[in-house]
């Protein structure tokens, strides 16, 4: 079993930057690939970005290419989001995800076997 527990969020303004850091804790925590997504209200949980479980293999979802870097302290079993020029619609409860079967990580929700509780980030315009 793996527990996750997502940070950092809160109420910035376009432009700004902030980074959700997911610690992990349990078994084998990490060893497993790892991704970010995210819920904006009155919207489907979607894709923003996963890390390899070794953290060579990055993938982005393309709103937030160039702007989001996803990176994994492995020491720490730790993962991050560092989110720059942030955008009103980057408004959303962020969760992050582990998943045991695919070790270069994965864009598709249902391939993931554990998540967060969520972080709320706002950003206002």
């Amino acid at each position: 079993q793996v527990q996750l527990v997502e940070s950092g969020g809160g109420l910035v303004q376009a432009g700004d930057s902030l980074r959700l850091s997911c610690a992990a804790s349990g078994r084998s925590s990490s060893s497993k690939a790892m991704g970010w997504f995210r819920q904006g209200p009155g919207k489907e949980r979607e894709f923003v970005a996963t890390i390899s479980w070794k953290g060579g293999s990055l993938y982005y979802a393309d709103s937030v290419k160039g702007r989001f870097t996803i990176s994994r302290d492995n020491a720490k079993n730790t993962v991050y989001l560092q989110m720059n020029s942030l955008k009103p619609e980057d408004t959303a409860v962020y969760y992050c995800a582990a998943t045991s079967r695919y070790y270069s990580g994965t864009r598709f929700s249902n391939d993931y076997d554990y998540w967060g509780q969520g972080t709320q980030v706002t950003v206002s315009s």
